[in-house]
């Protein structure tokens, strides 16, 4: 009985144990994507440029309005899924953007200069 005690109270350490680590390896195949919104003279948009990311799968559009450095970032990006990436700002916009699935890197940077009119 004591036996069965020990071997049941390692068994259900090792599980319990188990189910951080999965979880740990999931989430660390997500991706971030990140860059800066600048303009044909490669300066930064300072005044909200506003970033869209649609998700090829689903068609569901996220937006990011630039930080004043320009910067934007969407974290939590799914691996297996192709994205699009563009900006706007005022009566400007960049080209679209492709984020591949076949792209392994866990971080990828894409800058997005703005040099036409809105469509």
């Amino acid at each position: 009985m004591k036996r069965s005690l020990q071997f049941a109270g390692v068994a259900l350490l090792l599980v319990l144990c188990a189910f951080p680590t999965a979880a740990q390896g999931k989430e660390s195949k997500l991706r971030t994507l990140h860059g800066q919104v600048i303009d044909k003279d490669e300066n930064p948009i300072r005044d909200g440029a506003i970033v869209f990311l649609k998700n090829e799968k689903t068609g569901v559009v996220k937006t990011y309005i630039a930080e004043d450095s320009g910067e934007y970032r969407f974290s939590g990006l799914d691996p297996n899924v192709d994205y699009e990436v563009h900006a706007e700002y005022k009566e400007l916009a960049s080209a679209k953007r492709a984020v591949s699935s076949f792209d392994s890197h866990k971080e990828i940077v894409i800058h997005l200069k703005l040099n036409k009119k809105r469509e």
